[in-house]
């Protein structure tokens, strides 16, 4: 008996990106957009600032664009009769606080346009190796208006151990601090990269939800290229937005990210090699191991 044909694969939802863009290199934009559109995702890109390369990568020229005129591509955006195609945004790194503003009306526009549409916000501002500002490689203005006005709006948050400590004041030493902290933000969810691991020489990604913690390790990579936590943000979207399971997605993006460090690495580069190693952004074949966390706190 002839089977019949299957039908054409449903269109991957699009998603707008707001995160900086750099020139030369995989970082921010340029790695999240590459991954997004080989993952079959629709892209709109909406730059926040204009770098050469990495800052850490050496000094470079910052350009930023004024507040107001970045304000008003944001309205327009808002205003766009296509708006609805949208079914996720993605912010990342921030150019000035003043941004922020714009950036949550934009958010609300799209959910207004989509309610269905998810907001991830990964607060990039620091991290444990920033040799300015104390952890923080923003104004401290920009990192609290990410805090303040962006990841309340958010269904899902992304930050790094250093990221979620300085948010919420608190001490990230252990899985449990780290898990509590996590809820404190009241998001549905929130994917701490870099969190602590149970496991000497291992990289944790934690996600935590309000139905419990996951956390997903692998092995350290020594002196990985940057732009590592704007690939697992990117990643997880993309697998949530497919309709993958939570723990499976967070699985697949771990393996993803560390696959993709690992070849970057073993070949001497000193950024992530995207067009190379896409194969890595699929079905990645590298060993994550995963596992529930047992809370041993109160939810009250």
């Amino acid at each position: 008996m002839n089977q019949p044909a299957a039908g054409p694969a449903p269109a991957k939802k699009t998603i707008l990106v707001i995160t900086s863009q750099v020139v030369r290199g995989g970082i921010s934009g340029r790695g999240i957009v590459f991954t997004l559109e080989r993952l079959g995702h629709p892209v709109w890109f909406l730059p926040t600032i204009l770098l050469p390369w990495h800052p850490g990568q050496g000094p470079g020229t910052r350009i930023v664009p004024p507040a107001p005129d970045f304000a008003a591509i944001a309205a327009d955006l808002a205003g766009s009769s296509k708006l609805g195609e949208i079914g996720a945004v993605l912010t990342g790194y921030l150019g000035d606080a003043e941004q922020a503003t714009a950036i949550a009306g934009l958010v609300k526009a799209v959910k207004q346009a989509s309610p269905e549409a998810v907001y991830m916000c990964d607060p990039v501002m620091g991290d444990h190796f920033s040799p300015d500002r104390n952890g923080l490689y923003v104004p401290k203005a920009t990192a609290a208006a990410i805090r303040d006005e962006l990841v309340p709006l958010a269904d899902i948050v992304t930050p790094n151990s250093f990221e979620l400590g300085w948010m919420t004041g608190r001490e990230i030493t252990s899985e449990m601090q780290t898990v509590a902290a996590a809820r404190s933000l009241g998001a549905e969810q929130v994917l701490v990269t870099s969190a602590p691991a149970l496991r000497r020489n291992a990289i944790s990604n934690l996600l935590v939800t309000r139905r419990g913690a996951l956390a997903a390790e692998h092995a350290a990579v020594a002196n990985p290229p940057k732009g590592t936590g704007d690939l697992m943000a990117a990643l997880y979207l993309s697998r949530l937005l497919d309709g993958m399971p939570e723990e499976d997605a967070l699985v697949r993006s771990a393996g993803s990210t560390f696959e993709m460090v690992a070849r970057s690495v073993k070949k001497g580069a000193d950024e992530l090699l995207f067009a190379e190693e896409q194969v890595s952004l699929g079905r990645p074949m590298a060993l994550v191991s995963s596992r529930r966390v047992m809370e041993m706190v109160s939810r009250a």
